[in-house]
């Protein structure tokens, strides 16, 4: 069976002289930058998608007028979480861009141990803005009916980019 079908696509190739030239045709040129192209978010376009995601989760809460008073505080530390994510954000491209120098092994070990040791130093600040969220969302969520509750995760998830 699949010898046939080898040989049917084989005769299609050599038949259509317009599909052979398409698949055999060397790939399209690429531009040099080709791949290396990321679009980067201006200050301005970050805080419009925060605006953005702190609006729909608000409106998917569809909040009773006695929430709306809880509501202040999440939204005040999601917006600060926001700032610092989009700092920590912005000083790791500027670090990747930077250029790399070839090192000896024992250079790149100690290179690699202060990665490591600014890595955990960053991860203990994320972990307080976790705890700072989730101090600030307590009061809200306790408030919200079981509805609002299933749409309070998924929406808090997407906005602080938790995997579901």
């Amino acid at each position: 069976m699949k010898k046939h079908i080898l040989i049917a696509a084989t005769a299609a190739i050599l038949v259509l002289p317009d599909l052979s030239s398409t698949i055999l045709a060397d790939p399209p040129e690429a531009p040099d930058d080709a791949g290396t192209h990321h679009p980067r978010f201006s200050a301005e376009d970050f805080a419009a998608f925060t605006d953005t995601r702190i609006a729909a989760m608000k409106s998917g809460l569809q909040l009773k007028p006695t929430q709306e008073k809880k509501w202040f505080a999440l939204e005040t530390v999601l917006r600060e979480e926001a700032k610092t994510h989009a700092a920590r954000a912005a000083e790791s491209r500027e670090k990747a861009e930077e250029p790399h120098e070839h090192r000896d092994m024992i250079e790149g070990l100690r290179e690699r141990a202060k990665q490591l040791e600014a890595n955990s130093v960053e991860l203990e600040t994320i972990a307080v803005e976790f705890k700072k969220l989730a101090d600030a969302a307590e009061p809200l969520y306790e408030s919200l009916d079981d509805a609002q509750k299933r749409r309070f995760e998924p929406l808090l998830r997407k906005h602080v980019g938790l995997p579901h």
